[in-house]
């Protein structure tokens, strides 16, 4: 629905006014709308506090409510490893970790849910203990607990940072050192909510370190092992530092994906679709046998074809 703010109305807290004028939900449903950019103000996303002066048009989408619990879905999985306690799995790029809003279905969650037959619950309900997520774009190694005991073990290991976390990326630039490290605070964007910024005065503090595996003139391959496991950690560290991931969507390039001179290297970077981010490999201590875990894996297919052909395009000069 569309609301315009009547132009001689007294200056009103966008939250406040909404929280009136729709009578089915509450003011803190109101911010969580706004929040999540499903209310825009002149068609951009804006804070709950912002004052309406006048003339303003609101445009409100109120999602359609998810199930309270999420429903079991047979969803193929490639499954690494399994036993009463954990699960791990090769999470496939495009794959939700968890149910959200305009993502109650065909999530992670949802097919842990369908494939493990004997959760014994996380707090009391029968649901896998989601210990560390990767985003809807990235692939890669991920780790969960069917149980109270093994998922409390497994959280303990990544606060402490002592998880072993690989990953593997491509990214716009040609970095000047062969490895270094990058250390700071993370916290919201100032003005988008849906990223985070590492140019914040209160945030958690984050590290990540990296070296350069291949270089392909204006594009090279990264590998990072990450200390810290904040959100969007590794997306922030290499856009803030000038190496911006090749094909990410919500963090800007500054128009290098526009300065490639190549038709075909452009079509296999548009047809990605995502941030060409992949955990390769976990490293963890089995939150019931103590016996030291770590695993690996490939490429997928789309990150593996652009490396080779960026690998073809170095070899002919």
């Amino acid at each position: 629905m569309e609301i315009i703010f009547p132009h001689d109305g007294v200056p009103t807290r966008l939250d406040l006014f909404l929280s009136r004028h729709l009578a089915d939900e509450t003011r803190a449903a109101v911010q969580r709308l706004i929040e999540s950019n499903n209310i825009l103000i002149d068609g951009k996303p804006a804070r709950p506090s912002l004052k309406l002066k006048g003339g303003e048009c609101i445009t409100v989408e109120i999602p359609a409510a998810i199930p309270a619990e999420p429903l079991p879905e047979a969803i193929p999985l490639e499954v690494l490893f399994e036993d009463g306690d954990l699960i791990v799995i090769n999470k496939p790029a495009g794959m939700v970790v968890h149910p959200g809003p305009g993502n109650s279905t065909g999530t992670l969650v949802n097919a842990l849910l369908s494939h493990c037959a004997d959760l014994s619950g996380i707090g009391g309900e029968l649901r896998p203990g989601i210990v560390h997520r990767l985003d809807k774009g990235t692939s890669g190694v991920l780790v969960a607990a069917k149980n109270d005991r093994a998922h409390q073990a497994l959280s303990t290991q990544f606060s402490r940072h002592s998880i072993k976390r690989v990953y593997q990326a491509l990214v716009y630039g040609n970095p000047g050192l062969d490895a270094g490290r990058i250390e700071g605070l993370i916290g919201r964007h100032p003005t988008d909510r849906l990223r985070r910024s590492g140019k914040v005065t209160h945030g958690k503090h984050a590290a990540t370190r990296w070296r350069v595996r291949e270089r392909y003139g204006r594009i090279s391959l990264i590998e990072l092992r990450l200390e810290t496991g904040r959100t969007h950690q590794i997306r922030v560290h290499l856009s803030e530092a000038g190496f911006p991931l090749v094909g990410d969507p919500l963090y800007p390039d500054g128009g290098r994906f526009n300065n490639l001179s190549d038709p075909q290297l452009r079509k296999m970077i548009a047809a990605l679709g995502r941030q060409s981010l992949h955990a390769r490999t976990l490293g963890f201590i089995h939150p019931v046998t103590g016996e030291y875990l770590e695993f690996s894996v490939e490429l997928p297919q789309d990150m593996a074809e652009l490396i080779g052909f960026l690998r073809g395009k170095v070899e002919q000069g």
